[in-house]
């Protein structure tokens, strides 16, 4: 089996932590969409961003991965701030993320979908379609491999996104909502390809509703609620945590 490295080259830095994340906030006008957020991710870790409709995840996704520009607070990837780089940049430094609306390009196939992302790290189309492969096959599409991206199944796009996202050889991926909108026979498979991304090296950030999934994949948890981080610990103790509980997941759970 094809052996996955998840380095795009450069110095990496001794450090445990990944990604520091400071004081971060964004406002849009008058709305804080986050406040004050700070935490640091471990390299090699699964670290799940748990919360309701609202609290603030896909946002916090948006700034790290340079989608928008923070109003206060910095950003560190491994020892360096990041915070005023394009995506672009960061992508090449190591930083990729999948969305929660699939949007590959439709009239392209499964291979060469795979191979826009690997222009990142590759010039050459031969480069691309070499890189692209062991990608396509890692995510189980090698039989779609030459079909249009339009005729898969939302369980089908999710995995095609994924590859996508590791084509660019990231050292961190920002994972949103990895099982939202498939049916429930699709879930332990995309469960199990993530936890195979993980096997790779590469640190995993990741946002899901599904409380399962997130249990099962995460090794740490944070919870957010209207832009502001109320806990953060193991998945049990967040799982258990009183504002956790109260606020998403009710007295049943309890």
């Amino acid at each position: 089996m094809a052996r996955f490295l998840p380095c795009c080259g450069g110095i990496m830095t001794t450090s445990d932590d990944i990604l520091e994340v400071e004081g971060l906030g964004i406002r849009f006008g008058g709305l804080v969409a986050v406040n004050d957020v700070s935490f640091r991710v471990a390299r090699g870790q699964v670290f799940g961003l748990l919360g309701p409709n609202g609290a603030g995840k896909t946002t916090l996704f948006n700034l790290i991965a340079g989608a928008l520009q923070p109003t206060t607070g910095r950003i560190r990837f491994e020892g360096r701030d990041v915070t005023g780089m394009k995506p672009d940049r960061r992508s090449r430094l190591g930083i990729a993320r999948t969305f929660q609306i699939t949007q590959p390009f439709a009239e392209l196939t499964v291979e060469e979908n795979v191979m826009a992302a690997a222009l990142v790290r590759h010039r050459s189309l031969a480069e691309m379609r070499h890189a692209a492969g062991p990608y396509v096959d890692m995510v189980g599409l090698s039989h779609k491999r030459h079909e249009l991206a339009k005729s898969l199944s939302t369980g089908q796009r999710k995995r095609l996104e994924l590859a996508r996202a590791m084509a660019t050889q990231p050292r961190l991926l920002l994972l949103d909502e990895v099982t939202g909108g498939v049916d429930q026979a699709s879930i332990p498979g995309l469960i199990d390809l993530v936890a195979k991304l993980r096997e790779t090296g590469v640190t995993l950030i990741l946002v899901e509703h599904n409380m399962r999934v997130i249990m099962r994949l995460s090794d740490r948890m944070m919870f957010l609620n209207r832009g502001e981080k109320l806990a953060e610990g193991p998945p049990d103790a967040i799982a258990n945590h009183p504002d956790v509980v109260n606020l998403y997941l009710g007295a049943a759970h309890a």
